[in-house]
């Protein structure tokens, strides 16, 4: 999917980095404001990148039976698509707000890009992404086994894109043992830190960055 660049009536992508956990209403209100502004034009599109405190959300296809043993964490029902899943430390949560009419309005094509700038980051890890028929997210298969390393699901409104990545780099894989992750069972879930890989989030970030700047063709402005 082609996007057009920044500059030809366009200005360039925000990235926003948050340094500190945010909660994940304020993280919600936060994107529904700035989907507004950008429908109306009186800010840019913006890759929000933070991290949320421990926490499971329920996506559009969730179901409660997913919900096996949460020990106390809050659960939130939220408006992406997908099931359910853990946010955490050690996880990277990219938020990207685009808008998708000018970009062709092709919501398919966006996910679909979603996910190759999701191999793209983990591939400058050696790690090899894949994608799977009947199964949301990126996997990764070592050791005769598949366990998925991202999760993807995005709302749109008004075509504009909300919501996005989780790629998890370092979390505490345990607090997946208390759903079933976006309602598939048979396989499990890894991280860049199970793998073998010692990266720091500021390396995660880098690549993310690269990465986005060459799947959607858009330069990026920075912002704290």
């Amino acid at each position: 999917m082609v996007y057009p660049m920044a500059g030809v009536g366009r200005a360039a992508v925000e990235w926003r980095t948050s340094p500190a956990p945010v909660a994940y209403d304020d993280a919600v209100a936060g994107m529904e404001a700035r989907v507004a502004a950008i429908r109306e034009g009186r800010a840019p599109e913006l890759v929000w990148c933070l991290e949320h405190p421990p926490l499971y959300t329920a996506g559009t296809s969730a179901d409660a039976a997913e919900l096996v043993d949460v020990k106390g964490l809050p659960v939130y029902k939220t408006g992406r698509g997908g099931r359910t899943t853990w946010h955490g430390p050690g996880q990277r949560v990219a938020y990207v707000m685009l808008d998708l009419k000018p970009r062709g309005g092709d919501v398919r094509g966006f996910v679909g890009d979603l996910e190759a700038w999701v191999i793209a980051t983990l591939d400058q890890f050696s790690i090899t992404g894949e994608r799977r028929k009947g199964r949301v997210g990126i996997w990764v298969a070592h050791g005769g086994i598949e366990e998925k390393i991202a999760a993807i699901g995005v709302r749109v409104r008004r075509w504009v894109s909300y919501h996005g990545i989780a790629i998890n780099l370092a979390p505490d894989l345990s607090h997946y043992d208390g759903i079933v992750p976006c309602g598939i069972s048979e396989f499990g879930v890894t991280s860049l830190e199970a793998l073998g890989i010692k990266a720091s989030m500021a390396d995660l970030d880098a690549a993310l960055r690269r990465s986005f700047e060459d799947v959607f063709a858009s330069p990026t402005t920075d912002s704290g």
